[in-house]
């Protein structure tokens, strides 16, 4: 009887905040309550576009620190002899004291998907107020597109 009482307010919790509603199946002379997530199929996506800046752009900031630290003025790029795609970028701290941070570069297709192509993290120490270029160089020619990504150091 426990039991029962427990799957009813389970049952009862579901619908209430969840949104859920009651299915009933009756199998064999045994009948068994199934809660489904909602009535008539699948759902589309939400906010699809909300916060995807790194599908997007070129040159992200993933976190607060760097947003307030570090900027570029440029992001320059061309194509090598080979097919493969070369990426030069400015990165410049805009802060009066020295800080460290971390980049990397992940070279897309044409849809936007990455080529499995991803630069590993490296670190860079800007000095106070000052720029550097990294180059980043796409290991294979299937690269179109690319974000470069910098991120506080850890």
């Amino acid at each position: 009887m426990k039991n029962k009482l427990q799957l009813a307010a389970v049952a009862l919790f579901g619908l209430a905040f969840a949104g859920c509603m009651e299915v009933r199946e009756k199998h064999e002379n045994v009948r068994r309550t199934v809660i489904t997530g909602h009535a008539g199929g699948a759902y589309e996506p939400r906010n699809t576009t909300k916060y995807d800046l790194e599908n997007q752009g070129v040159f992200v900031l993933m976190d607060k620190p760097t947003q307030v630290s570090v900027t570029t003025s440029g992001v320059q790029e061309r194509r090598l002899e080979d097919g493969r795609l070369e990426v030069v970028t400015h990165i410049r701290n805009r802060q009066n004291r020295r800080i460290q941070v971390q980049v990397s570069c992940v070279f897309k297709d044409a849809q936007g998907f990455s080529t499995g192509d991803e630069t590993p993290w490296q670190n860079v120490i800007l000095t106070e107020n000052s720029q550097e270029d990294l180059r980043f160089l796409s290991m294979n020619n299937q690269a179109v597109r690319y974000t470069i990504r910098v991120r506080q150091a850890r």
